[in-house]
C-alpha cells in the first residue's frame, strides 16, 4: 500500500466516514486492479484510460456482472478524485472509461410459506446441530432479525446487546456511510432473541458470537443458512440478501407505502426500494395468469 492509497482510505474513514466494510471493499478493489496489471504497474499516477478500458474488457471476458464491475470502478472513481483534488494529480484516467449500464433484473424472494419453513429449521429436533446447546438458538434469532426488520448482513454483524431496546422493541442500525436508523422488531424476532441471549448467557459486548465466544463472521452466516437450506424444500440459494429482499417484498405485498419501506431498508434513495414495486406486480400477475380463467 503506498502513501496515495493510505492517504485515500484514511480521508474515507475520517471525512467521509466510511464504514469498515467500505474501507474494505475500496483496499480490495484497488488491490485486484494492481494485481492485474502484474509487473506492468509501476505506479497510480502513471495509469492511462487505456489501461482501465482493457481492465474493464477483460472484467467483462471474464463474466463477471455488470454490478460487480460497476463496484469496483466506484472504488476506482473514488480513489482518482480524490486524487485530483486534494494530492495534486491533474485528471483521473478513470472519468473517460464509459460503464456498462446495470443489469436490472428483478430480485430473488422466498414465499411467505418458504419463509415460515426455514425459520423453523434451527428449532427442528432432527436439524443436526454441532458445538454448545445455545447454537441452535442464536441461528433462529438470526434468521429471524434478518425477516423481521430487514437487516444488511453487515449491520446485523456489528449489532450490540445495547443496539437492542427489548421495551420499545426496536433495533438501533449502523447502515452504510455510518448513518444510524431505528427499526422495529417483531414479536417473533424478540422472542428468539431473548431465548438466545438466555441460553448463551449473552449480556453486554456483541450480540451474535460464535462459539469461541468472538463477534460471527459473514462466513459464518452464509454456512449458517446452507446448513438450513440442504434441509429445507427450498429449491434455490438464498443469501442475507434475499431475506432482505423478501421482506421488503411482504411489506409491500401487506399494503405498506413505499416511503415507510425505504425509510426502513436505509435506502438513501428512493428509486432504489422501487425495484420491489415491480416485484410486487410481477407476483400478482403470475397470480392472476395461473388463476383467472381467461387470463
Amino acid at each position: 500500500m503506498n502513501d496515495d492509497v493510505a492517504h485515500f482510505l484514511q480521508f474515507q474513514e475520517i471525512e467521509k466516514n466510511a464504514s469498515p466494510l467500505t474501507l474494505r471493499n475500496y483496499a480490495a478493489a484497488l488491490a485486484r486492479y494492481a494485481d492485474w496489471r502484474g509487473a506492468a504497474f509501476s505506479c497510480w499516477r502513471k495509469e492511462t484510460g487505456d489501461d482501465f478500458r482493457n481492465y474493464l474488457y477483460d472484467l467483462m471476458k471474464k463474466g463477471l456482472k455488470r454490478s460487480t464491475i460497476r463496484l469496483r470502478f466506484a472504488a476506482l472513481r473514488s480513489f482518482y478524485k480524490y486524487l485530483v483534488l486534494r494530492r495534486g494529480l491533474a485528471k483521473s484516467p478513470v472519468a473517460e472509461v464509459q460503464m456498462p449500464k446495470i443489469e436490472r433484473g428483478l430480485p430473488v424472494v422466498l414465499s411467505m410459506k418458504q419463509m415460515d419453513e426455514l425459520l423453523e429449521m434451527p428449532l427442528k429436533s432432527d436439524a443436526p446441530t454441532k458445538g454448545p446447546a445455545w447454537l441452535k438458538y442464536r441461528d433462529a434469532a438470526i434468521l429471524e432479525l434478518f425477516y423481521s426488520s430487514g437487516l444488511r448482513i453487515s449491520e446485523l454483524l456489528e449489532l450490540d446487546v445495547r443496539d437492542m431496546n427489548f421495551i420499545d422493541e426496536v433495533v438501533k442500525v449502523e447502515g452504510k456511510g455510518r448513518k444510524q436508523r431505528i427499526v422495529p422488531v417483531g414479536g417473533a424476532a424478540m422472542r428468539a432473541i431473548r431465548k438466545y441471549r438466555e441460553e448463551a448467557a449473552v449480556s453486554n459486548g456483541a450480540l451474535f458470537r460464535s462459539i469461541r465466544g468472538t463477534r460471527i463472521t459473514q462466513q459464518a452466516v452464509d454456512q449458517m443458512l446452507k446448513k438450513y437450506l440442504k434441509l429445507s424444500g427450498i429449491p434455490f440459494g438464498v443469501s442475507p440478501h434475499k431475506l432482505r429482499h423478501s421482506f421488503a417484498t411482504h411489506l409491500l405485498d401487506a399494503g405498506a407505502d413505499l416511503r415507510t419501506v425505504q425509510e426502513l431498508l436505509g435506502h438513501a434513495s428512493l428509486s432504489t426500494t422501487q425495484i420491489y414495486t415491480h416485484v410486487t406486480k410481477e407476483r400478482l400477475k403470475k397470480v392472476y395468469d395461473e388463476a383467472h380463467p381467461r387470463a
